[in-house]
Order: structure tokens, then sequence, then C-alpha cells
């Protein structure tokens, strides 16, 4: 993209530091925030012109914004005018305005406080993917010239008294500013924000500022409380005082896929072919109309396993155990297993490990590990648990690498890949969508054959005698391909479209899980077709394995019509229906 800037800016810029006034100084704070309110937010400017309307109007509407962001930003840095502090707090706006606008450009995503939780908590090899030659263009171009500006001769300040009423008198003058577009725009303004909230997210750099001071506020404190104990009542059922064999239960955490390239959904193209056939023997269920927690991972997954609903807050950061506390505590043994970035906290007071633990010729390169790594090992992982807990009941979570983009070529081996050609840039926007579809198809495609894996592993135990088993599949949130311009995930769920919340949940049981808890498979068919959510897994799970605890709401229990184990527990303890 081509920018034209205005008249007098390099000018403007290049003889800011060239004086050691305190004008100069205060020319340079205008400068800066005027520069980030107009340059610093071309995406704010192209998305308003999409939105149509007269010429007119638009114009308004942004001249408004205009002057409204150049009021904040100039507030921030007037109060930061110190020595040693003025340069840094600029130079960081300035190139959080530059990312941002690559990302919002490269995406279509916005920065909210779940956004920059996720960027917190990437790690290497999610920097990798998201990495391209225009990153250092978009930076060069937003943040380049006032960078260079900025550092190029030392800037004067005065002593502490005087520069403490100088600054305080700018930060008020900005202030009037920002106080008086506003009111002037406010009608254009307010409905704007009202019916395109997203454009919230995409004040630069105002939105990253306001997502980190949220973020600050909502985790640190949660992190200094202990969690509150959930399911201190918790203890084995009935099924357990006389059982044949211990239940298995394999919980796969799917990432990023979304219901609509599912097969078993009707999508067009068979991407589940193993899947299907797993259901036509009658043993498997697919759940066809399933809502996520959240749109991104570091959401979704702790919310998985909350105790609480979406609503109730089980989207928020954890202040209460979680399902996998609840199933130790009652005796069970429990174990994680890794290919993406981590668990979230989830996992960390029972035993995990990594699928990258150890490298596997074919599975793993050295930096990642395709999911069928995680089955590699995992009998000697299940021995090496309690053997007391063991020999009760044992829940194993494999969290996937899945259809994690934007990188989706790299999620199926070179001879799992049905669609071709695929895209194999991390530029999903350069990319023509037919290859877009084909990479993340691929993607789908080696979820099904990873999931015939782990339930050909499972039939072989059941079959052997050794356990009654069983499996749930279901993705942490689904993935934007493009549509509306948007890519990738993590949209405020607010305003999220359904590709971002709308996954995919499959489920199968062995004979001997059937008839360890009264299942009828025709009522769970019937039953699938309707409204569930990642509300139900903490309370379904916990009737799958038979853990009485009072945490256990029977009301989101996914199985309970279909149980007989939990319709007696309903009739003879009404407290646990919920």
């Amino acid at each position: 993209m081509q920018l034209s800037l205005p008249f007098g800016f390099p000018r403007f810029f290049t003889s800011l530091p060239s004086v050691a006034s305190t004008t100069r100084i205060s020319v340079a704070t205008w400068g800066i925030a005027l520069w980030l309110a107009t340059v610093g937010n071309l995406p704010l400017w192209q998305r308003i012109e999409a939105l149509g309307g007269s010429p007119a109007h638009r114009l308004a509407l942004i001249l408004g914004l205009v002057a409204v962001l150049t009021g904040a930003i100039a507030v921030l840095l007037s109060l930061a005018a110190w020595p040693r502090v003025f340069r840094a707090v600029a130079s960081a706006l300035l190139l959080v305005a530059a990312f941002n606008t690559h990302f919002m450009w490269q995406y279509g995503v916005v920065i909210d406080p779940t956004m920059l939780a996720n960027v917190v908590h990437t790690d290497a090899r999610e920097v990798r993917d998201l990495l391209s030659w225009s990153l250092p263009g978009t930076v060069l171009l937003v943040s380049g010239l006032p960078l260079w500006a900025l550092w190029r001769k030392p800037l004067a300040l005065r002593r502490a008294g005087p520069q403490a009423g100088h600054n305080l008198a700018h930060a008020l003058a900005a202030f009037a500013l920002l106080v008086l577009a506003a009111m002037l725009s406010y009608q254009g303004l307010a409905s704007l924000m009202r019916n395109h909230k997203d454009l919230r997210y995409m004040a630069n750099p105002l939105n990253t500022v306001y997502a980190g001071a949220r973020l600050a506020v909502d985790q640190l404190p949660r992190q200094v409380r202990p969690l509150q104990p959930v399911g201190e009542d918790a203890a084995l059922g009935a099924s357990y005082a006389h059982q044949a064999r211990p239940p298995l239960l394999v919980l796969v955490i799917g990432e990023t896929a979304r219901a609509q390239n599912f097969g078993l959904n009707g999508y067009g193209r068979n991407t589940t072919p193993a899947l299907a056939r797993w259901q036509a023997q009658g043993d498997l269920v697919n759940f066809s109309d399933v809502r996520s927690c959240g749109t991104n991972t570091q959401v979704s997954l702790p919310c998985i396993f909350s105790p609480l609903t979406r609503t109730q807050g089980g989207n928020k950061p954890a202040e209460h155990e979680n399902l996998l506390d609840v199933l130790q505590r009652a005796g069970l043994a429990v174990l994680w297993v890794d290919n993406q970035s981590g668990c979230k906290g989830v996992c960390d007071r029972v035993p995990h490990g990594f699928a990258s633990d150890h490298a596997l010729p074919g599975l793993c390169d050295g930096s990642e590990c395709l999911d069928g790594a995680m089955l590699d090992g995992l009998d000697q992982r299940i021995a090496a648990l309690d053997p007391q807990r063991r020999a009760r009941g044992v829940v194993v979570v494999l969290h996937q690498m899945g259809s994690h983009g934007p990188a989706y070529a790299h999620r199926a081996p070179a001879d799992r890949k049905p669609f071709l050609p695929e895209c194999t840039s991390v530029t999903l926007s350069d990319c023509p969508h037919e290859q877009l579809v084909n990479a993340y198809d691929n993607s789908i495609a080696y979820t099904d054959h990873f999931l015939d894996q782990t339930l050909q592993w499972l039939k072989a135990r059941a079959e052997r005698g050794t356990e009654d088993t069983g499996l749930v599949y279901v993705s942490d949130h689904g993935e934007s391909l493009g549509e509306n311009g948007l890519y990738l995930h993590g949209v405020p769920y607010a305003i999220a479209p359904e590709q971002q919340t709308r996954v995919p949940m499959v489920a199968w049981f062995s004979q001997g899980l059937q008839r360890r808890n009264g299942l009828s498979m025709k009522c769970l068919r019937e039953q699938a077709t309707g409204p569930v959510s990642h509300d139900n897994i903490f309370h379904s799970v916990l009737g799958l394995m038979d853990v009485q605890t009072r945490s256990h709401q029977l009301a989101l229990d996914a199985l309970t019509p279909c149980s007989a184990a939990s319709q007696a527990q309903v009739r003879t303890n009404p407290l646990f229906s919920g």
C-alpha cells in the first residue's frame, strides 16, 4: 500500500529533536500524537471507508476520531514528558501501533484484552508462524520516520517543578481537545461505535493501552490469591465398588477446528472419512450444534474445564479449581499430554508432559510435532501414574496442535494432504481462497486420522479387557478463513462470527463403558442434534466417570437424559439435579 505523507510531515519531525527548548518538546508531543492518530490508524480509516455512506459523513467521522485520538494520545505523552521516560514511552506507542497495523491488515484482527493475553502467552513457534516479509515494511511505514526523528538528538527538559507544571498544562489542553471533539462529534461517533463494536478495538495504540490495563486489573490480583476448591466432597460412585475393569477416558481438546468444515456436519468435502466409518458402526455420536466458550485458546481452554458456565464467569481468569482437580480428588489418575503452547494453568496440579518430550522421527522435526506424537509412548506414560489411582480409573487429556494457523500447511504430513494445491504462506490474504481452504481442510483431515488412531488404540484396550474405554473430542474454538476480511480467530466474543464460535464435537464409548453407565446410544444420537456448549463438558465428564459431588449439575450433563446411572441419581438424590 502506498502512502502519501501530508506536506511538511518530514520537516516537522526532523526539526523536533534539533533544539533543546521545552516548546519543541511540546511540539514533539503533539506531533507524535497527531502522527499516531492519522498514520498509525490506517486500518481504522480503511474500515470506516468500507462502511459506505456519503463521503462528507465519512470524512466528518474520521476527522472527529482523529481529534479524539490526538487528544487522548497527547494526554499520555504529556504525562510521560520526563527524562528517560518520554522517548521510551513514545517509542513503545509507535512500535505498538506499527505491529497492530500489520496484524489488523494481514488477518483482520482487533486488539482487546483477550487478544493481548494471547500475545503475552504466545510461544516462539507461534511467533515464527506469524512472521512474514511484510511485517518489517509495515513497521517501517508506520513508525520509522517518527522514531528516527525522536532519537536523532537529545531532547532537553526543565527541572522537576517547572516540568511538572508544563506537563500538567499540556495534559489539560489535550484533555480539553478530547472532550470538545467528542462533544462536537458525539452523535456520529456514538452511532458508529454502537453499530460497529469492532471499531472500538481498532484505535491505535489506545486499544493496547486499554487492553493492557484491563488485563493487569483482571489477572494480577488473581495470581496472588489461592484457587477456590471445587468438589471437596468428590467421591467415586457405586460403579467402582465391584468393577471388573477400570474406566479409561481420553478427552481430546482440538485446536482451531470449526464445525462447518467437519465432514460429519454435512460439509461438502469428506474431511472426516474415518470418523464417518466409526459413526456407521453405531458407537460414535456427532454433536452437530456446539458453541465454544471463547474465540481463543487462552479463554476457551480453561473454560472447558471450569465448573462455571460462560455466563457465570468461566471465560474469565480462573479463580476456582477445575475438572482435573475434582477427578484427582475423587481418587482417579489424571494425565495431560500437550502438543500446543501449554495448558494455560489447567494441568498445573496433575501429571503432565509434552509430545515433544522425546524426539520422534517422522512425527517431530525439532521445532514442533504432529499430533500423532502424543500417542507414541502413551502406554508408558499411563503406566507411570500412581498404581492405586490407575487401578480405579484414568482420564487422559490430549491437547492438539490441530488446525492452528496461520501455518495450516504444517499441520499434516505430506502423505496426508488430500486437498491440493494448498496455501503454504503465512500471509493468508496472499493465497487464493481455494488454496487456503485446501490447507485448512488438510489439517481437519489429519485430525480425523489422529482421532481414528486414538479410537483404534482405545478399542484394542477394550477388546483385551483391560479397561472400559471412551473418547470425547471437542475443539476449543473455530477459525475465520477470509470471510468478511477476517482471518485466524480471537475476535471479541460479542461480535465474533459463527466460524469462530461453532465447533465440532464427537463422543465414542466402548460397549463396556456403555453398560457401566447405562448409556443408550440411540437416545444419545437423538439428543446430539440439540444445542451443546463448552459449559457441558465439566458436568458430562463427571457423570461419565461416575464422580459423585454437589458440583456436578445434572442439568448441564449432556449425557443425563440417556444415562440410566444419572437418572437413578436424580431419583435417589434430587440435590444433584442442579
